[in-house]
């Protein structure tokens, strides 16, 4: 009976431990803006470059670049993981693209000759609890440049692989 109770008191201790240095279910600290994707670093969390996509049509090319040659959001992770609290923005919409670094700028060419030519890199969206979200990314990133990107929005989250 009496390890029952001290184990009782250990569990409600690390559950009150977890709330007060602002834990929440993941184990992590929540994210502190809604809609913008966390890089997690051990229990740290850092906030994705936030930016906005400008769409050019250049002879048979549909080409969206971020200005800046690189992101100031770096990650040692070959394969990161982001912790993403949702409000307006469905976090099954995100999609992740490598992106090329030109002429002082960051750019994905997703359309040549009518025909889709950059992929997306797969990603698993696991629920955490109500709208917040763990993205992890499928497969092993090449040092470089990355932007998280909503299906049908030029709205972007970038961060750079080491």
């Amino acid at each position: 009976m009496r390890t029952v109770q001290i184990f009782a008191a250990l569990l409600l201790a690390s559950l009150l431990s977890a709330q007060s240095t602002g834990q929440g279910k993941s184990g992590l600290p929540d994210p502190p803006k809604k809609d913008v994707p966390y890089v997690i670093h051990a229990d740290l969390l850092v906030e994705t470059e936030t930016g906005e996509a400008k769409q050019e049509t250049r002879k048979d090319e549909q080409v969206f670049s971020i200005p800046g040659a690189a992101s100031t959001v770096k990650t040692p992770f070959a394969s990161p993981e982001f912790l993403f609290l949702s409000d307006s923005l469905p976090a099954d919409k995100l999609q992740l693209f490598k992106l090329g670094s030109k002429n002082g700028r960051r750019e994905v060419v997703l359309v040549r000759k009518k025909k889709i030519v950059a992929q997306p890199v797969r990603l698993s969206i696991t629920p955490i609890h109500d709208k917040l979200f763990r993205i992890r990314v499928e497969d092993s990133l090449t040092p470089g440049e990355y932007a998280l990107s909503p299906d049908g929005s030029n709205a972007v989250f970038c961060f750079a692989v080491q």
